[in-house]
């Protein structure tokens, strides 16, 4: 049981009859110098060239770690100007709506739209309702409000920010026999 995995094959003599066949084999057509390394594992790579193309990765990673920082700092940057421009638009459209609204408090009427994808409803008097619809009043969202405003502050509201103007009815659009305009068809 002490002997070696090694010692049991060169007593038995598979060994010595492995090595006869090794010497009895025909030489190798390649130069001694071409031939590939006969140690175990992988090839062995001189020093030199193995540290140029770590260098190579290590600058690779570098570079591309430095890209990445580029365009995450100007994706930032863009980002600010994105909100920092929303706000002076907010100010502005706050501004021009100061004292402009002319919502009433006991209004009896609903006047109801689509915005932002949804049905959404502002109350009126009679006079507002008739006026919504001929398109001499609009209704501008501020702050999750409705506000119904003159034509001439909503085409201000919309020249500044679109997407504040909820409701601008165009008196000149085509209506149907129904009075209602083709572009409010479903």
């Amino acid at each position: 049981m002490a002997d070696s995995l090694r010692d049991q094959l060169l007593k038995s003599g598979l060994v010595k009859q492995v090595r006869d066949e090794q010497r009895a084999k025909p030489a190798s057509p390649l130069p001694r110098g071409n031939r590939p390394p006969q140690g175990k594992g992988k090839p062995q790579v001189p020093q030199q060239r193995r540290d140029r193309g770590e260098m190579d990765l290590a600058k690779a990673y570098a570079i591309r770690a430095q890209t990445e920082a580029t365009e995450r700092k100007r994706a930032e940057q863009e980002a600010a100007e994105q909100a920092r421009l929303k706000r002076e638009r907010k100010a502005k459209v706050q501004k021009l709506l100061e004292g402009q609204a002319v919502n009433k408090p006991d209004a009896d009427h609903v006047r109801h739209f689509e915005y932002s994808g949804k049905i959404r409803r502002v109350h009126v008097d009679a006079d507002q309702l008739a006026a919504l619809n001929e398109g001499r009043l609009g209704i501008v969202q501020q702050g999750g409000r409705y506000l119904v405003v003159s034509q001439a502050i909503a085409e201000e509201v919309r020249s500044i920010d679109p997407h504040l103007l909820a409701l601008l009815v165009d008196p000149q659009a085509a209506t149907d026999d129904d009075g209602v305009p083709d572009d409010l068809m479903w």
